[in-house]
């Protein structure tokens, strides 16, 4: 082996990594690949005049798991190409820490390419024959691997310990979203790109289906979350919107572990049940409020469908139930005449074991008898002119300061009895008149608190009053000639269906809520 080594021109390369999780555990970045470099530049130039450094590779920031990266890669080329016929390391692990793939190369390709391989720390030099160290270099890569695969799990078991605890672990937040400057697993709010969100969630509340929504923010240049973060012209799409809308993050609430890599070797995702995510509520400042949000999920453009669904959607779809069993109501085609009819679902489903009726109904007929109802009880809100906006001529303000009044005349009530026993031990008055005077303070403390009570439901009353969104479904609803799905979602919550063929709709709105026609 010495003969062969002698009278060869070794073409040097020097191969450098420094893995992500290496950086973790607090190595500096910087110094760890400068240190690398610094030894074995000088290890090579220790070696001789017929060793030529050619190239030096340096994988930053990638994982020893496996040998997909790009300075690899690129050394791995410059072999086939015969520009390099040593490669050096400072350990084996540098080279990789997946046994059978760094096994492959030592013990199979480097040999095959009549590469030689040098692990500076470890004393590894496959043109050796008589070195010992090469024959515990297989253990030396199990070694390494099960490292790794420790690693891994600890890594993992730390990450899901933060997500039981609503902390943020992902990498890049959601458009709305910023990382605390205080606390890196703690989200606020980019007030900037929040009022996008907003925009989006009221244009799909208000029954604007994702193109419109789409073409509105393109159409006015409002910028996507990589304009703003990374300066890249990218147009809103119909699955960013979709995302954003199914995104519970904006109603404070924090869902990780939905994915997750299939191995500590293996870096693809896989989709994780339900029962494995990690939902965690209040975690952060909500953009948008839960009732919002969830009214816009109901609505045909969040839902997700099967590629062989239909596509057609009726705009009740969804909407329909069954008033004696409580499942839903489907809408079927009849082959026969292309019309469509209702059918109880739990019926078509055990039909032989006599659960529940048909409730069959002319499609046609129950959705002109639905939009009737509802037009015609628009109409008379719209044409009377009811101000169904103002409650009390209050406001949550003057609610408010209402409220900080109360507070403040229940505490000068206390201080008075405070003053009044001081009185007493003083012998500034007597017992009896002490009694009197307290329970006459304990009567007005009573009633205060009474007021306060009733002022504090007519508060909330007036900030779960919906009056102000009902205006503005009226007004979109009485210009369309038909109504969209969405503006009917908006609209209605769910339509109760009787045996007899009565309907009982159940509206969005407090104040239209449970209407019977």
């Amino acid at each position: 082996m010495l003969e062969r080594i002698k009278n060869v021109i070794f073409k040097v390369a020097i191969y450098i990594r420094l893995s992500k999780e290496d950086m973790d555990r607090g190595y500096d970045d910087s110094e760890s690949v400068k240190n690398q470099k610094i030894l074995l530049e000088e290890y090579v130039k220790n070696l001789g005049e017929e060793y030529e450094l050619i190239d030096i590779y340096i994988d930053q920031g990638y994982t020893g798991t496996n040998f997909n990266r790009p300075e690899f890669i690129r050394m791995i080329s410059d072999i086939e190409q015969d520009k390099i016929n040593m490669v050096v390391t400072k350990d084996l692990s540098r080279l990789g820490r997946d046994y059978i793939g760094t096994g492959e190369y030592i013990e199979n390709w480097f040999p095959e390419k009549n590469i030689r391989y040098v692990s500076v720390n470890d004393g590894i030099d496959t043109f050796l024959d008589n070195n010992g160290n090469n024959d515990i270099a297989p253990f030396k890569s199990i070694l390494n691997d099960m490292y790794s695969k420790d690693l891994s799990k600890k890594i993992r078991t730390a990450l899901h310990t933060m997500q039981k605890q609503g902390k943020w672990v992902g990498g890049k937040t959601p458009l709305g979203y910023m990382q605390d400057k205080e606390d890196k697993n703690h989200l606020v709010i980019c007030e900037e790109e929040a009022k996008i969100v907003k925009t989006i969630f009221e244009m799909a509340k208000t029954g604007n289906q994702i193109g419109v929504i789409r073409d509105y923010l393109n159409d006015n240049k409002i910028p996507t979350a990589s304009q703003l973060r990374y300066n890249k012209v990218v147009f809103w799409s119909n699955k960013t919107i979709k995302n954003i809308l199914s995104h519970e993050i904006y109603t404070g609430t924090t869902i990780q572990n939905k994915r997750s890599r299939i191995s500590y070797k293996n870096r693809k995702m896989k989709e994780n049940p339900k029962e494995q995510w990690y939902i965690v509520e209040n975690t952060h400042e909500p953009i948008i409020d839960k009732k919002t949000f969830d009214a816009v999920q109901k609505m045909v453009i969040v839902q997700k469908y099967e590629r062989h669904e239909k596509k057609n959607y009726t705009i009740l779809d969804g909407l329909l139930y069954c008033y004696e069993c409580g499942h839903k109501i489907g809408i079927k085609r009849d082959t026969r005449n292309n019309k469509f009819f209702t059918i109880c679902n739990n019926y078509r489903r055990n039909s032989k074991l006599g659960i529940c009726t048909c409730h069959g109904f002319n499609y046609e007929q129950l959705e002109d008898k639905v939009l009737k109802y509802i037009k015609e009880l628009f109409q008379d809100i719209d044409n009377k002119k009811i101000e169904i906006n103002i409650k009390n001529s209050k406001t949550v303000h003057d609610y408010k300061k209402l409220l900080e009044n109360i507070e403040k005349e229940i505490e000068l009530i206390k201080n008075n009895i405070d003053k009044m026993y001081m009185d007493k031990l003083e012998g500034k008055i007597t017992e009896e008149i002490c009694e009197r005077v307290l329970n006459k303070y304990n009567e007005q403390i009573k009633e205060k608190q009474r007021q306060y009570e009733e002022i504090k439901q007519n508060k909330k009353d007036l900030e779960d009053d919906d009056s102000k969104d009902i205006t503005k479904v009226i007004k979109e609803f009485l210009k369309l000639e038909k109504p969209t799905p969405e503006l009917m979602k908006v609209i209605i919550n769910k339509i109760k269906i009787h045996q007899d063929k009565q309907i009982d709709i159940y509206f969005n709105f407090k104040k239209l809520n449970e209407i019977k026609c």
